[in-house]
């Protein structure tokens, strides 16, 4: 399957000359990794930055909520009751507060029944000891000290929706679910997206803004379509910590939706960002978080996602044992994990990504990083930019990244795909059979706009069928300054690979070409060097390393996929599967070992899990 096509509509030069930011100062090198710059500003989050002084409401089984938050002043407390189902839609008003008076939706139990800030929430905590499918998680003892609110409507978004201009508020220790069985239901969290006041004006200052969700399980349930978790919309200082999220999903050919996720957003009329993504549990069937997708006249900036678990359980893929599908005996609808179609400034740091299968559309690629002007050209000035992706860990899916800037057909294009920092990552069970995919490391392919500036640096991966599938058909330009060094990986059968597009593409005929050939072509200004390539034929760039074997590379013998070690042998040690000291140790170009720093991705994902 190729995302190539020749079909072009041109942005005008001068649109993109103010589009564009300038280049880093040597004083701005705090604020860069890489070619990306890092997010600017945060969200606040911390319960010491979201204060509630003022009076404090009990409102019981039975009682009405909506009421409640109708008539609370900035500062108060909603206390819901632990237990209790509160039923319907409700809407968080504007009420003007400010950053020294939140108002505070959650249940009535001490905060010694709940986790402690900081820490993650799970079912556990609404009396559910395990799910099936799902990571285990502690739960010694399971009580239900949540307050649920639940949406009963037969479509449409709820229970939570926060209206034009809601802000400051925190909701903590809640249960927010949905009813109706047989129905289909979008959002259970929902901001306003357009940038309309209800009066139809342009309203840039009436959007949603300084919401925190903390310690939130959010979960449609187990037969049924629930499109979304959170939907961003038009909204800004968004965080949503510690919170579990599950059933999300999107169901083959009977279903009214396409695309599940956990949380999505940047799509509508309104500036968004900065958001804050940390400490959850992702789980859907779409990605566990995109951005973009729809039309929008504008990107959301600063967006910080950090130690969270992306997962998808493999009970949704139809081959496995004790495979679940929707009541339709339809399969849910499986896509990838992690989606930038339109974001900027954008740290993806220390987060586990766990398995993704192709199938429907797509081929199962963990992370994608596509810029995208959707059905058709609404979103012109959409872009991705400016991304850090650090410290994780993929593991179980059928390849690892996309890079590509591709127009669709009769869609229009993007705006800019370019300044991305990849570096540090460990991509593990790669097998494209089992997970019905590629089997590549990177798929990179660029059209318009022109795909720049990606730096990809201590990697650690074994693909099993291309370490890259590149392409850029003429008359686009070269990719310019790519650089991709200090990585231990696997060249795979077929080394470098062409997805199509004859002799126009600079990959024709990669075999001929050898991987050398295939990088001249392809790109202009680019290091591809003091790399660990496992089982190469072809001709490489000088200044890499070809091993015949892990084993010669000084690579640590993996008991198996599910106990793979990565780390260099630092000494002959055959309990420890080193036969030898690895002659990369401080090889690379930087004077680092070669392959990902697997200490510090430990470091960075401890507890994510």
């Amino acid at each position: 399957m190729s995302l190539l096509n020749r079909n072009f509509l041109l942005i005008p030069a001068v649109l993109l000359m103010f589009l564009t930011p300038e280049p880093a100062s040597s004083t701005d090198s705090g604020r860069f990794d890489g070619p990306a710059e890092l997010p600017r500003v945060t969200a606040p989050s911390a319960l010491s930055e979201t204060p509630a002084p003022g009076k404090t409401k009990i409102v019981r089984m039975g009682e009405d909520l909506q009421q409640a938050l109708n008539s609370a002043s900035c500062g108060d407390t909603i206390r819901l009751q632990s237990g209790a189902a509160f039923v319907g839609e409700f809407h968080f008003p504007d009420k003007h507060c400010d950053d020294q008076h939140w108002i505070m939706v959650r249940t009535d139990v001490p905060d010694s029944e709940l986790p402690r800030e900081g820490t993650r929430t799970t079912p556990c905590y609404g009396g559910v000891a395990s799910l099936p499918g799902r990571p285990e998680y502690p739960c010694p003892v399971p009580k239900n000290v949540l307050a649920r609110l639940v949406f009963n409507g037969k479509g449409g978004p709820g229970p939570v929706l926060f209206e034009w201009g809601a802000n400051h508020y925190r909701l903590l220790g809640i249960e927010i679910t949905r009813d109706s069985p047989g129905s289909n239901v979008g959002a259970l969290v929902s901001f306003r997206i357009r940038g309309r006041s209800p009066d139809g004006k342009m309203d840039w200052n009436s959007k949603g803004d300084h919401i925190v969700i903390d310690r939130v399980w959010i979960h449609g349930n187990e037969k049924d379509e629930t499109a979304r978790g959170v939907q961003l919309g038009g909204s800004s200082y968004v965080a949503v910590v510690d919170s579990y999220f599950n059933d999300l999903k999107c169901i083959a050919a009977t279903g009214a939706c396409t695309d599940a996720q956990a949380i999505s957003g940047g799509i509508g009329d309104l500036p968004m960002g900065p958001y804050k993504i940390e400490n959850n549990f992702l789980e859907a069937s779409g990605e566990s978080i995109l951005f973009g997708g729809a039309g929008a006249t504008q990107t959301p900036a600063d967006i910080e996602i950090r130690h969270n678990h992306f997962f998808k359980p493999m009970l949704w893929k139809p081959d496995e044992p004790g495979f679940m599908a929707a009541n339709s005996g339809k399969p849910f609808i499986v896509k990838n994990l992690f989606e930038l179609k339109n974001a900027q400034r954008v740290l993806f740091e220390g987060n586990i990504l766990e398995n993704t299968w192709g199938g429907f559309s797509q081929s199962g690629f963990a992370i994608l990083l596509t810029p995208k002007n959707q059905s058709p050209n609404v979103c012109p000035l959409c872009r991705v930019t400016d991304i850090t992706i650090r410290y994780s860990r993929i593991s179980h899916c059928a390849s690892g990244f996309q890079i590509a800037n591709v127009p669709s057909p009769t869609k229009g294009l993007s705006t800019a795909g370019e300044r991305y920092s990849i570096h540090d990552i460990v991509v593990d069970d790669i097998d494209s059979v089992r997970y019905r995919g590629f089997g590549f490391l990177f798929q990179i392919q660029s059209q318009l706009p022109q795909l720049k500036d990606v730096k990809i640096d201590h990697i650690t991966g074994l693909p099993p069928k291309a370490l890259f599938e590149i392409g850029v058909i003429s008359p686009s330009p070269k990719i310019e300054n790519f650089s991709f060094t200090n990585s231990l990986v696997n060249s795979g059968e077929r080394e470098v690979s062409s997805p199509g597009g004859g002799p126009a593409n600079c990959a024709f005929q990669p075999d001929r070409q050898g991987p050398a050939g295939v990088f001249q072509s392809c790109f202009s200004n680019y290091d591809v060097s003091h790399n660990v390539i496992l089982n190469a034929r072809g001709k490489w760039p000088s200044g890499n390393f070809t091993p015949k074997s892990a084993s010669d590379a000084g690579l640590r013998e993996a008991r198996s996929a599910a106990s793979a070690d990565f780390h260099l042998c630092r000494e002959r040690n055959e309990a420890m599967g080193c036969k030898k000291p690895s002659p990369f140790l401080q090889a690379g170009g930087d004077g680092r070992s070669i392959g990902a720093d697997i200490d510090a991705v430990d470091a960075a994902t401890a507890g994510v899990q």
